[in-house]
């Protein structure tokens, strides 16, 4: 696999990230355009069968988290993960930094994602977050955050490495905001192959009669009814 940085933030500049934003602060998290291709996402998919690749794999059921697993990548990144958060990482820096100023929240991040993730290296959070999702009939994650340290990037993406209704049916990406003093809401996204969903990793600025609060978040995966539901996980922080 050959996906050089400059080709990722070619297919990265296709998306309107100004409609993309707009929709982020409504709703907590929004689509892309295809950042890979079929032939890229099945041979990224193909990875999961490869377990030298990872640092671990983690059992949904074992740990009462669903049912399905997941296994985190080495930071030796295979090179379309690396190109791909690398030419991603800029483009949501600029909505980190608003969130968090309407918010009234320090925005550690600096320009270069080398730097924040040396700062994450130095505060203990040293290993991969990347991960290789794989579901199948009758698998689901529970409601959660990907926070792993007191360092946290506010935005991750979750990339389609099968076609839902052709793969696998089911397995809709969900998440329900927790409203004060009121029912939470809940949203189900289905995830088109090769193109990215940006979601907040735990909250959003939402505006009340005060001013901006945190809308707090947690996202997961409904039940997958058939077939094989494989996904690539970008998190912009490591974990400790």
């Amino acid at each position: 696999m050959t996906l050089t940085l400059a080709e990722a933030r070619r297919r990265a500049d296709r998306t309107d990230w100004s409609a993309l934003t707009a929709e982020l602060d409504e709703h907590g998290s929004a689509p892309t355009e295809a950042l890979l291709t079929p032939a890229e996402c099945a041979e990224l998919a193909a990875l999961y069968d490869r377990p030298e690749l990872f640092r671990t794999t983690v059992d949904l059921g074992r740990h009462r988290f669903g049912s399905g697993e997941y296994r985190y990548l080495t930071h030796d990144l295979p090179a379309p993960v690396a190109a791909l958060r690398a030419a991603l990482y800029p483009r949501l820096l600029p909505v980190a930094r608003d969130w968090a100023a309407r918010l009234d929240r320090p925005a550690p991040w600096p320009d270069s994602l080398d730097e924040w993730l040396a700062r994450c290296h130095a505060a203990g959070q040293d290993r991969s977050a990347q991960i290789l999702l794989s579901y199948g009939p009758g698998d689901w994650n529970a409601l959660h955050r990907d926070v792993f340290g007191e360092l946290v990037f506010p935005l991750q993406v979750v990339i389609a490495l099968d076609a839902y209704g052709t793969d696998y049916t089911g397995g809709e990406f969900l998440m329900v905001e927790q409203r004060p003093r009121a029912q939470s809401r809940g949203s189900a996204s289905v995830l088109r192959q090769g193109h990215g969903l940006v979601f907040t990793t735990r909250d959003r600025p939402v505006r009340t009669r005060r001013g901006w609060s945190a809308g707090s978040m947690r996202h997961g995966v409904s039940t997958v009814r058939s077939g094989r539901r494989r996904t690539l996980g970008l998190v912009f922080h490591d974990a400790a």
